[in-house]
């Protein structure tokens, strides 16, 4: 798939026509790079003023303690952006680390171009800076529910949590998580031993059933409605 195909698929680009991406292009200083899975795309303590697109694959966005613990914040696939606050500052180290979670393309834009109305102020910049508060702001959402989930005091709630919000977003009791058992652990911060003891647990009481990355919510307790 070309470049603009793929460009014209991510919200980022909503509206705009393949022309005009073309035309974009031309004034944002685009730059595209291939990472390999567990390659470091930007590093906790340095400066960015470009952000990221993937084109292809899917990035985490970690925090790293001193000793290599890991939490993933969240994560952008195909079509999505990253560092989107820090490269808008400019000035402010990554508090964060983007690292590949597979195999990825991803291509860099600067934010000053962005929000800089050129000299022609055409419609379609306009609907881009739109479009990138739009993304800016589901982002910060994004981060609320999961602050919502780490407020629960324990493994199973953080859990139920989880998992009913993603039945909600998927609008269905049968869903897809975007992550493995280690990545839902460290997304959860939680020990991965003990998150699994609690999804053996709700699978024998009948409350989900699981396969992998699929799950469908069976019956939930009163404080976790559907």
């Amino acid at each position: 798939m070309e470049i603009i195909d793929m460009l014209s698929q991510s919200p980022l680009f909503e509206g705009v026509a393949p022309e005009q991406i073309r035309i974009l292009l031309k004034c944002l200083k685009t730059e595209v790079t291939s990472y390999e899975k567990g390659d470091y795309i930007l590093l906790m303590g340095n400066r960015t003023r470009r952000m990221g697109l993937v084109l292809e694959g899917t990035a985490h966005i970690v925090k790293e303690d001193f000793w290599g613990n890991r939490v993933i914040l969240g994560q952008s696939s195909q079509g999505q952006i990253f560092a989107e606050s820090y490269a808008s500052l400019g000035t402010v180290q990554l508090e964060v680390s983007v690292v590949a979670a597979t195999a990825c393309r991803i291509m860099f834009l600067d934010v000053g171009r962005i929000l800089e109305v050129c000299t022609v102020a055409c419609a379609f910049h306009t609907r881009l800076i739109h479009n990138l508060l739009n993304m800016m702001a589901g982002r910060n959402l994004m981060l609320t529910k999961k602050v919502e989930h780490m407020a629960q005091k324990t493994t199973r709630e953080k859990l139920l949590s989880y998992l009913s919000s993603e039945a909600h977003r998927a609008g269905s009791a049968t869903f897809t998580i975007p992550f493995n058992r280690q990545e839902l652990a460290d997304y959860l911060s939680v020990d991965r031993s003990a998150m699994s003891t609690e999804i053996s647990k709700l699978q024998k009481e009948g409350v989900l059933e699981c396969e992998r990355k699929n799950f469908r919510l069976c019956q939930l307790p009163e404080s976790f409605e559907f």
